[in-house]
């Protein structure tokens, strides 16, 4: 059995229907009990708890073959992210206690990365696993193609906004379907220490791309502009963010170039999903 964070999410509900669907046994973990219906109906044992309840998490990680751990996503920590420290102690304190067979966490392109942006959160996820008495994989994943699901209606008028810049810059992105693949196929497997896979998709995609694949897709034109680097912190703020630093500084790894894997784009696993194929979807889902 296979204990999965996140079902009611695009990655971790993928996993876990990648592993119901390959006749594995999956926990699924919940923080509301009123979402468990779904997942109940399809086999699965209903774990409730969330990633700063040691007790509740070292109940549903108990017993099994094998852990996939997400952290809910904060795109506006606190100034030395308290927040991920919380959950990172919550967590190993979990993980030591229960002593699942192994641990697949969901890291991100750029988590070996010691320069202040958001990322830093994985980097000390990573840090910390690296500590617990268990086989542990980081599977580093690009730049979801699904966040393109914020463009849809600015696509559909014609005209991106992007923080992508310059916009022919490429970048390593992936579908959040290939991602779940890779993550329930490494569930199963079995090693020893730890291990790094760094994913993304079959090439890479810059903001010029993301328009391009919109106007085809819709068969009308759409074009992308730049967010003015300078307009960023403002805007942010008008948007309810306290502490947008962070966010700014991903944003400038990913355009500068200094996010980006280990092991470079020679060294990553690439995956067959094509942003095309994803952005199709996105509009599918929205009409």
């Amino acid at each position: 059995m296979y204990a999965v964070m996140g079902v009611t999410g695009q990655v971790g509900g993928q996993v876990a229907n990648e592993l119901l669907e390959t006749d594995h046994a999956v926990r699924a973990i919940l923080r509301d009990e009123a979402k468990a219906a779904r997942w109940i109906d399809r086999g699965c044992e209903i774990a409730l708890a969330t990633a700063d309840d040691a007790d509740a998490l070292t109940a549903a990680f108990a017993g099994v073959d094998g852990v996939f751990l997400m952290i809910p996503p904060d795109y506006d920590p606190a100034p030395g992210f308290p927040g991920i420290r919380k959950i990172i102690a919550t967590v190993s304190q979990a993980v030591t206690v229960a002593r699942p067979d192994k641990l697949v966490f969901l890291s991100t392109v750029g988590a070996h990365v010691a320069t202040f942006s958001l990322l830093n959160n994985s980097r000390m996820v990573e840090a910390a696993l690296r500590e617990l008495p268990i086989p542990t994989a980081f599977v580093r994943a690009g730049w979801f193609m699904e966040n393109a699901a914020w463009d849809v209606a600015a696509a559909r008028s014609g005209l991106i906004p992007s923080f992508l810049q310059p916009l022919d810059h490429p970048i390593p992105m992936v579908a959040t379907a290939d991602l779940a693949r890779t993550v329930a196929g490494t569930l199963v497997e079995s090693w020893q220490g730890h291990r790094v896979i760094e994913l993304e998709g079959p090439r890479r995609y810059s903001a010029l791309d993301i328009a391009s694949g919109f106007a085809a897709v819709l068969g009308r034109p759409v074009r992308t502009e730049p967010v003015p680097r300078d307009t960023w912190e403002h805007l942010f703020h008008t948007q309810g963010m306290q502490n947008p630093e962070p966010r700014m500084r991903m944003l400038d790894g990913f355009n500068e170039g200094w996010i980006d894997f280990e092991h470079g784009q020679a060294g990553s696993r690439k995956a067959v999903t094509t942003l095309e194929t994803v952005l199709q979807g996105l509009l599918d889902r929205s009409a």
